[in-house]
């Protein structure tokens, strides 16, 4: 704090204690003096101080920067390895769907074409059971009617065979009558009895 400013008196006094005043005066502005000094110094100090923390301060503001700079410059770059990874999957992602969507409508047409291939197959598998039925009926039918002929045919010829039979056992009994009756001439002719023999 600066000394405050005596205003002069022009009262006249004497010389010692003029001298004694003075002397006061000369200790008390040696004294500011050094209060002086010293609260200078001390500004000093602080002013020191002060511009060396704000050197480190700036120091610390630049590495700050250049950190944040540095982190930026990262990020970006991170920013653009990420967007070309995704724009790179996208672009496999597309291929893939595309592929998988080009092989799901081949396999739909390989599937058609199959079950058309299966509709024909039955078609051709059902008019082959309905002629292989109609055959069979068909044969079933000859079968009957040739065992109705050959039961025919049969009877017939066992009709035959009896009646033939029977006219070659009346031939036969006719026959053997008439042997009989040959020989019992002939056996009676020499004297013998046919009961008897």
């Amino acid at each position: 704090m600066p000394p405050k400013k005596k205003t002069k008196k022009t009262t006249k006094k004497n010389p010692e204690k003029s001298d004694t005043d003075l002397e006061a005066k000369y200790r008390r502005s040696v004294l500011d003096i050094a209060t002086l000094q010293d609260r200078i110094a001390l500004q000093c100090e602080s002013v020191i101080k002060v511009q060396s923390d704000r050197i480190d301060l700036r120091r610390h503001m630049r590495d700050m920067e250049q950190k944040l700079q540095h982190e930026r410059q990262d990020h970006r770059d991170v920013n653009s390895d990420l967007s070309r990874q995704y724009k790179t999957m996208q672009t496999e992602l597309t291929n893939k769907v595309k592929r998988l969507e080009k092989e799901v409508s081949q396999l739909n047409e390989e599937l058609a074409l199959c079950q058309e291939e299966l509709r024909k197959e039955k078609r051709e598998r059902e008019q082959m059971e309905q002629e292989k039925d109609a055959t069979i009926a068909d044969l079933q039918h000859k079968l009957d009617n040739m065992e109705t002929d050959y039961e025919k045919v049969l009877h017939d010829t066992l009709d035959s065979l009896t009646s033939q039979l029977s006219v070659a056992q009346k031939g036969w009994e006719d026959k053997s009558t008439t042997l009989h009756q040959n020989y019992k001439g002939l056996l009676s002719e020499f004297g013998l009895n046919a009961l008897d023999i």
